[in-house]
């Protein structure tokens, strides 16, 4: 299912505390927005949801136990080109 809002609506949610987190969930929207708006990694909207500390662990430690259910969609954030 398309949904054309989706990408803008987790740029708006990647706004982070942290500098080093825009960045990287910035840079993966811009990259994946047409496979976002076709309805791809439907659990990046969970991974938003997690606090910046935890989240900035696991994207330096995507093999963390608790990253486990976001491991593939950790590794593709940090293996993306800026």
């Amino acid at each position: 299912m398309s949904d054309p809002a989706r990408p803008g609506r987790l740029r708006w949610r990647c706004r982070r505390g942290m500098k080093e987190l825009d960045l990287l969930l910035e840079r993966f929207i811009e990259q994946h927005g047409e496979a976002l708006t076709d309805g791809h990694w439907p659990e990046l909207e969970t991974l938003l949801e997690t606090e910046d500390d935890l989240l900035w662990d696991w994207l330096q430690n995507p093999a963390a136990p608790r990253a486990e259910p976001f491991r593939t969609l950790l590794e593709r954030i940090r293996r993306d080109p800026l």
